[in-house]
């Protein structure tokens, strides 16, 4: 904000420099009244300047009217006709003028011309030169603001999940070793070290995983995935957890199916589904996985009989390290990065991913993705099949 303040104060009081030096003495003597709307104009180059700026740049008068602001300030509201609205911009541009001393300080306005929520401005306030102009600069910081949250957000939590399982092998390693010697102890100890390493491994992989997805651009030249197959191996990978609770799990539709993308995220994506399906139905439940074909897009839906979601936390499942349940999800061994990283591949292949949800009867993940240009005689099959049951 300094560096782009600076030199655009510089710019603009060259510029009014330049027009004074070229007006001659006389007219330094008596300066100019710079116009208004009834007519006049600022001096050359001035407009041009401002209208060039992405941020609210508004410059005043010495009755703090407005005589040019940019379209930034008018459409966050802080500028209304010639009057600057905003009371607390009002009060530093005239400190600015008496003393001739640059001001600076953040300000967040409720005034937003869409939204309810408050805009936070980096605000500073310059004299142009010995004109009585003043300038005033507002860059828009909320969204540097919310990414920054964030982040900060990102490091607490990956800071916790990673202490806890270092913490516990730490603990561990000290307790084996004060238990060297009973067999049973050690044993029962080694068993929790590699829950823990496990554990670890897997909010790692994970990071890594989203790491790179994250950001990424839509496959340039994605490769034709045969779904049948992604399906099986996904099913076939939570399939041990699944029978220790006896879950049965159920594939259909995807045979003979298939669509455009990586084969590996799109099954990272699915086995994420299903083991969540698993981790948070009760026993003796049903998972299934089904594949449905339009003739926009191609739908893999992860239904199960589990606990349900909570309405108001269906919209933010998809966030890094969000719980639902945070004592259930690390008993049940999430990271909670699976979701998030379903959301990503999802923006990878160009699809999307959308959840239905009632508590205490289930929850349905679905992963739509576009259908190739090409379509097989297979899929045109289910196609018909699926208009024919509607």
């Amino acid at each position: 904000m300094t560096g782009i303040f600076g030199l655009v104060t510089g710019v603009v009081i060259g510029v009014l420099a330049g027009h004074f030096f070229r007006t001659g003495t006389n007219e330094r003597r008596q300066a100019p009244v710079p116009q208004r709307h009834d007519g006049t104009t600022l001096p050359p180059g001035i407009a041009e300047v401002l209208s060039a700026l992405p941020s609210s740049a508004v410059v005043l008068d010495s009755a703090d009217r407005v005589l040019r602001a940019s379209s930034a300030a008018r459409a966050f509201g802080l500028v209304r006709g010639e009057e600057l609205v905003i009371g607390e911009l009002l009060v530093l541009a005239r400190k600015v003028r008496r003393d001739g001393v640059i001001r600076e300080t953040d300000i967040e306005v409720a005034v937003r011309k869409f939204g309810p929520d408050a805009t936070s401005f980096a605000v500073r306030v310059a004299p142009l030169g010995g004109t009585g102009l003043v300038l005033v600069l507002a860059e828009d910081q909320t969204e540097h603001r919310r990414v920054e949250a964030v982040r900060r957000d990102f490091v607490a939590n990956i800071s916790h999940e990673l202490k806890t399982p270092v913490g516990a092998l730490s603990l561990l390693a000290e307790t084996v070793q004060d238990a060297s010697d009973d067999p049973e102890a050690v044993r029962r100890f080694t068993d929790r070290m590699q829950t823990e390493a496990a554990r670890l491994t897997a909010v790692i992989q994970d990071l890594i995983t989203l790491s790179r997805i994250q950001g990424a651009e839509p496959m340039a030249e994605p490769t034709r995935v045969e779904l049948g197959g992604v399906v099986e191996e996904a099913l076939d990978a939570v399939r041990m957890p699944a029978d220790a609770k006896g879950i049965e799990l159920v594939g259909s539709g995807a045979e003979g199916v298939t669509i455009l993308g990586d084969e590996g995220l799109l099954g990272t994506a699915l086995r994420n589904l299903i083991a969540n399906a698993v981790a948070y139905s009760p026993k003796n439940t049903r998972v299934a996985v089904s594949v449905g074909v339009s003739r926009s897009s191609v739908d893999i839906s992860v239904a199960d009989q589990g606990i349900g979601i909570p309405q108001q936390d269906r919209e933010r499942i998809f966030e890094r390290f969000y719980r639902v349940d945070a004592a259930r999800s690390r008993a049940t061994g999430g990271t909670g990065l699976g979701l998030a990283i379903v959301k990503h591949i999802m923006t990878h292949h160009r699809g999307e991913v959308t959840v239905w949800s009632k508590e205490g009867s289930g929850s349905t993940f679905t992963l739509r993705l576009p259908r190739p240009d090409d379509r097989g005689p297979d899929a045109t099959r289910n196609t018909d099949q699926q208009e024919a049951a509607q």
